[in-house]
């Protein structure tokens, strides 16, 4: 029987049926970008991929199939002897590489050939990142986004984590960037995903939601960090999303910023380097005098006089220009950003 074969499509509906989700390109590939979920098992390495593809250029495409099929052949050898001895018979991998072409296709024969009902995505990753693009332009329609919106430091992604534990939906889209969404925004230890990982980790999010509910979101700009949200989704929470007004007392803010952004004080110069980036906006002396402050680990002030004279202007801007029922939404109080007053705040919202 010729080798089972699956369209994007289909496994865009169905890519928990599978037991496995074998991704047969080279690390650097799988490290770029992948289906969520997805192991690596290279049937090249980065530098016989390489290899091989300069023979194929240089000399011809004849003696690059005979190594690429040597190489191949020794390191599918190599994975069905390291993870195929405990799956049973009726295990059920889906295999892809970049087009569906000779990579998975090997891959998954060798798999097939043994017993097991392995399946090659027929297009490859190319097709399945097309279908997940399509869904991007169309999915955020669907859904009903309750938009926290408030200044910076205010509590909203503190918020956004406690409606998630008392059992709402939300979208954490900076979680799923891996970034506070500001030129402060990098998170220690946490490198941004590409953007092509990041569209793949929004299409999982938004499949895994329920229209039939409310969803809350964080507002935020069309990019976070280096990241771009699809335009679909900013337009709609734009446009139809239900803003809630999130607001907190200006030294509550100071405390909840000296908290989440405290690991600026090991590094007080990666702080004033990042504050660079904002002499285009406010001017070198004003910088300079945020700089000297941080240096001085006077904190408090560095953070109270950048919500002020940089922040809460900026905010003011963007939420008048995209959020035009900002000033009648639904104010959303809290007194600091304590356990019980998200809790208090969460638990009114859901009510």
């Amino acid at each position: 029987m010729p080798l089972r074969a699956i369209t994007a499509d289909e496994a865009a509906t169905n890519l928990a049926g599978f037991d496995a989700i074998i991704d047969a390109r080279s690390p650097a590939e799988f490290a770029l970008d992948h289906l969520p979920g997805a192991i690596n098992w290279p049937v090249l390495d980065d530098e016989q991929r390489r290899t091989v593809g300069t023979l194929y250029v240089q000399t011809s495409a004849l003696e690059a199939r005979k190594l690429g099929a040597t190489l191949a052949a020794r390191n599918i050898a190599d994975h069905l002897e390291r993870w195929i001895a405990d799956k049973p018979r009726d295990w059920q991998p889906l295999v892809y590489c970049w087009r569906g072409g000779q990579r998975s296709g090997s891959l998954a024969w060798f798999l097939d050939q043994i017993g097991f009902r392995a399946a090659k995505l027929a297009g490859g990753y190319k097709g399945f990142r097309a279908v997940v693009l399509q869904d991007l332009a169309t999915w955020p329609a669907r859904f009903d986004f309750r938009v926290l919106a408030g200044r910076t430091g205010s509590g909203k992604t503190r918020l956004l984590q406690t409606l998630a534990e008392q059992g709402a939906q939300v979208l954490d889209l900076e979680g799923l960037a891996c970034h506070r969404g500001s030129i402060l925004g990098n998170l220690p230890g946490q490198p941004q995903p590409s953007q092509k990982q990041f569209d793949n980790r929004l299409w999982q999010a938004l499949r895994d939601l329920d229209a039939m509910r409310p969803v809350f979101v964080e507002s935020e700009s069309k990019k976070i960090g280096r990241l771009q949200l699809p335009d679909a989704l900013v337009r709609h929470m734009h446009a139809q999303g239900r803003v809630l007004r999130v607001q907190m007392p200006d030294a509550a803010r100071v405390q909840l910023l000296l908290e989440d952004y405290g690991f600026f004080a090991d590094d007080a110069e990666a702080f004033c380097r990042l504050l660079d980036g904002l002499v285009v906006l406010r001017g070198r002396d004003t910088v300079a005098r945020w700089q000297a402050l941080a240096r001085a680990g006077d904190w408090a002030s560095v953070f109270g006089q950048l919500m002020q004279e940089h922040y809460d202007p900026l905010y003011q801007r963007s939420m008048d220009r995209n959020y035009n029922g900002l000033l009648n939404a639904e104010r959303v109080a809290l007194a600091d950003g304590g356990p019980a007053a998200l809790q208090e705040a969460a638990a009114a919202l859901l009510t």
